[in-house]
């Protein structure tokens, strides 16, 4: 589903970290987050991260952007896709320092994914859509050769690609072994983040209709579950995260009120099939994105175009966070390092570790 907001100029000065004393003492927080500024060489939208380590990552967005970090981030190689400079890569999965997937929305052929076993060096299309109403959202994987790709919905069947050998070949599920989709109904191509992976087998998608899709056998079978998250048409599941098989957070709002806060946060316990609404001490604004901190009890972090928020209760309870806005992040696997990632080229490192 197509996602566009209004650009606002917030200059390019990244704001010092601060987390209110008093929400600190509530949560037993014993780490802030550090943000770092850097260049990343683009001016386009970046909304798309991923990171391997503490020194390697992706980031993707407008304009055919993909860039590439081995020195955790001091300079960002800007890397050349062929034919793709009209593209708007939206999510990219690095799935090592070295091989990378980057997915393109828009409508027909303007959804695509590419590969690269060499570092950026050379690209690989994989998937080339044809289908008019196909848009490509966000992809995810669960091991370097075996991932799924989610599409908005077509005549309420939903659309969901799969490879099993390392993107060679990509296969759409047949609608018989998925839910009937509701009028309309997709994922907004925010952040890359509306599709969520833990170990082997399970994968939840997060729709606009604020649903969410659920397989634990790698995608053969599919359950749906509502969520108590606003709905409407700018409204709905943006993100969806999850820490181990049963703990996720789902986040959103609207997004042409950034700065509005009404039921757009939600938390499950038993793995996706229901869902309780943080109504005390919730998000501050809108939020396109969601992350689970590695190595950490129970601590979050959600970004969005007017700021960010931490939980360290499993997204029960929130504390506002000072920043400036981001679209994306993304922490490494075993790592407190992440990255985030916005308007005009902004890229920056978090740093959660004491």
């Amino acid at each position: 589903m197509p996602f566009f907001t209004l650009e606002f100029s917030r200059g390019t000065r990244l704001l010092p970290l601060a987390i209110a004393v008093s929400g600190a003492l509530l949560t037993g927080a014993t780490a802030s987050p550090r943000w770092q500024l850097q260049t990343s060489g683009v001016t386009g939208r970046l909304r798309g991260v991923s990171v391997v380590s503490n020194m390697f990552a992706w980031a993707s967005g407008a304009n055919g952007a993909v860039l590439r970090t081995v020195d955790g981030g001091r300079t960002w190689q800007v890397l050349h896709v062929p034919d793709a400079a009209q593209l708007d890569f939206r999510d990219i999965d690095a799935v090592s320092e070295r091989d990378a997937y980057v997915l393109s929305i828009g409508p027909g052929e303007s959804s695509r994914i590419y590969k690269t076993s060499d570092g950026g060096a050379h690209w690989t299309l994989q998937l080339k859509n044809t289908d008019p109403r196909i848009f490509l959202d966000a992809m995810a994987f669960w091991t370097p050769a075996r991932g799924i790709a989610f599409s908005d919905s077509v005549d309420r069947q939903f659309a969901i690609f799969t490879t099993s050998d390392g993107g060679a070949t990509w296969s759409r599920i047949p609608s018989g072994a998925l839910p009937e989709a509701l009028p309309s109904e997709g994922a907004y191509a925010a952040s890359g983040t509306n599709v969520a992976m833990f170990g082997t087998r399970d994968v939840w998608i997060g729709t606009s209709a604020a649903r969410v899709l659920h397989s634990g056998d790698g995608g053969k079978t599919w359950s749906v579950h509502r969520t108590p998250l606003a709905t409407g048409d700018s409204a709905g599941i943006f993100s969806i995260a999850f820490r181990d098989a049963v703990h996720g957070v789902i986040v959103g709002g609207d997004y042409r009120k950034e700065r509005e806060a009404i039921d757009n946060v939600a938390v499950t316990s038993d793995g996706g099939v229901t869902w309780t609404l943080g109504h005390e001490r919730g998000l501050s604004g809108f939020r396109s994105a969601v992350a689970s901190v590695p190595n950490t009890a129970r601590s979050w972090l959600a970004v969005g175009p007017s700021g960010a928020d931490r939980s360290d209760d499993d997204g029960r309870t929130w504390t506002a966070v000072e920043s400036e806005g981001f679209d994306t992040i993304s922490f490494g696997r075993h790592s407190q390092v992440g990255w985030t990632t916005g308007t005009q080229g902004r890229i920056a490192r978090v740093d959660w570790s004491e």
